[in-house]
C-alpha cells in the first residue's frame, strides 16, 4: 500500500490554522479560560477541538505553503475571530458581575472583597457569588454547547481567508457590552428600588429620632432585608441571565 504524504505540509498548516482560532477563543472562555485553570488543560481543550472542527471544515481554507506572507495574514485573520468569539462569551458573564457590584453597594457590602477567581482580582464578594454561581448553572445545563456550536458556526459568517467585516464586528462588541451593562441593572433592579426606599425610610427615621444612633441600626436591617430579597429573586435572575447568554449565543450562530 502506498502512503500519499504530499498533502501532509498543507494539512500541517491547516490544522496550525484551525488550532490559532480554537486557542484563541478557549484562552478568553468562561469556563475553560480562568486564570486559575493549568495552561495544560486549556492547549489540551484547545486540540480537542481543533481535531474536532478541522475534518468539518478543512475544505474551507485554501492555504498557500509557498507563501509565508499569506501563512501569516491567515493566521492573524484566525487569531482575530477568536477572539472576537471568545471576548463575546466573556462579556456576557461581566453583567453578572455588574450585577453583583450594584447589589453589593445597596446593601452596604460594597467594601467586602475577595479575588474572583473569573478574573483573577479583587472583586465584590456578592458579584463572585453571582459570577461563579452563573457558570455552574452554564454548565449545569448544557448551555456551553451552544458556545461549541457558535464557534462550528462561525466558519459560515467569518470564512478563511475572506475580509474581515470590521463593521460588524464593531457592532457586535458595542451591543455586546450594552447589553451585558443593561442585563447588570436589570438583574439587580430589586435591589435598587429596595436601597431607595430603605435609605429613604433611613432618613425620615433620624429626623424623627434625632437620638437614634441610625447608621447601626439601618446597616444590619439592610444586610438582612437584602439578603432576604436575594433568596427569593435570585432563582428569577439566574433565568433572566440564562435566557440573556443564550440569545447572545443565537445571535453569532447564522440562520439556516
Amino acid at each position: 500500500m502506498r502512503i500519499e504524504i504530499s498533502l501532509l505540509p498543507a494539512l500541517a498548516a491547516t490544522f496550525v490554522l484551525v488550532f490559532a482560532r480554537m486557542g484563541s477563543m478557549v484562552m478568553l472562555l468562561p469556563g475553560f479560560g480562568e486564570s486559575n485553570i493549568p495552561v495544560r488543560v486549556k492547549l489540551g481543550i484547545a486540540l480537542l477541538l481543533t481535531l474536532i472542527i478541522l475534518p468539518l471544515h478543512r475544505a474551507d481554507y485554501h492555504v498557500d505553503i509557498t507563501s509565508v506572507t499569506s501563512l501569516m495574514v491567515l493566521m492573524v485573520h484566525e487569531i482575530v475571530i477568536g477572539i472576537v468569539l471568545g471576548a463575546t462569551a466573556r462579556v456576557t458573564l461581566s453583567a453578572l458581575s455588574v450585577a453583583g457590584s450594584v447589589i453589593a453597594q445597596q446593601l452596604g457590602l460594597g467594601f467586602v472583597t475577595a479575588i474572583d477567581p473569573t478574573q483573577g482580582q479583587q472583586g465584590q464578594l456578592i458579584g463572585n457569588f453571582l459570577t461563579i454561581l452563573g457558570m455552574t448553572l452554564l454548565f449545569a445545563t448544557d448551555t456551553h454547547h451552544l458556545v461549541l456550536a457558535a464557534l462550528n458556526e462561525s466558519y459560515k459568517i467569518f470564512s478563511p481567508g475572506a475580509l474581515m467585516p470590521t463593521g460588524d464586528v464593531a457592532a457586535l462588541a458595542t451591543r455586546a457590552f450594552a447589553e451585558a451593562f443593561k442585563i447588570g441593572l436589570q438583574l439587580s433592579a430589586p435591589f435598587l428600588v429596595f436601597g431607595l426606599v430603605f435609605n429613604i425610610g433611613l432618613g425620615v427615621l433620624a429626623r424623627l429620632m434625632p437620638q437614634m444612633q441610625v447608621y447601626f441600626v439601618g446597616v444590619p436591617l439592610s444586610i438582612l432585608a437584602g439578603f432576604l430579597i436575594l433568596a427569593v429573586v435570585i432563582a428569577a435572575m439566574m433565568g433572566t441571565y440564562l435566557d440573556y447568554f443564550i440569545g447572545v449565543m443565537h445571535q453569532l450562530t447564522p440562520l439556516k
